[in-house]
């Protein structure tokens, strides 16, 4: 499992013209699934992104978490976060899992944040998604779990 990280000062998601997820301060989160991904790889990543201190302290030091903040999450499936482009041109996809596989691991990764007290709005699975942020830093960083 993937999680593609990067800490935002703001950050939205549209669907058919629609917004369903839109944060302030936190992170937006892209999350990819592949074929042998676990419950538990679901719920390390969202410990891991709960607790990833990637947030100024009074010193201005990358000290503080989510969890220290009161920072949200915007999390959003990414299949392309297990796109292959090694050959060609023509990315191949085929280590993601199948949605029906992805869907459950994304909503574990959603639902574990929310347990650890973290506010989350999520995009729509299987949907084209417009996603803006505004990345603060910027900070990105590749989590796998």
């Amino acid at each position: 499992m993937r999680g593609l990280v990067q800490r935002v000062s703001w950050a939205n998601v549209d669907s058919d013209g629609v917004r369903v997820g839109e944060i302030g301060p936190g992170v937006c989160v892209l999350v990819g699934v592949t074929h042998d991904d676990k419950t538990a790889d679901a719920v390390k990543l969202a410990t891991k992104i709960a607790g990833l201190r990637i947030f100024d302290d009074e010193e201005g030091v990358m000290n503080r978490s989510l969890l220290d903040t009161g920072g949200a999450a915007l999390v959003v499936s990414q299949f392309t976060l297990y796109g292959d482009a090694k050959k060609g041109r023509r990315p191949s996809y085929i280590d993601a899992a199948r949605p029906e596989t992805a869907e459950p691991l994304v909503n574990q990764v959603v639902a574990e944040l929310r347990t650890l007290g973290v506010a989350v709005e999520t995009g729509r699975f299987r949907t084209d998604m417009d996603v803006s942020l505004c990345n603060d830093g910027p900070v990105t960083l590749m989590l796998e779990v």
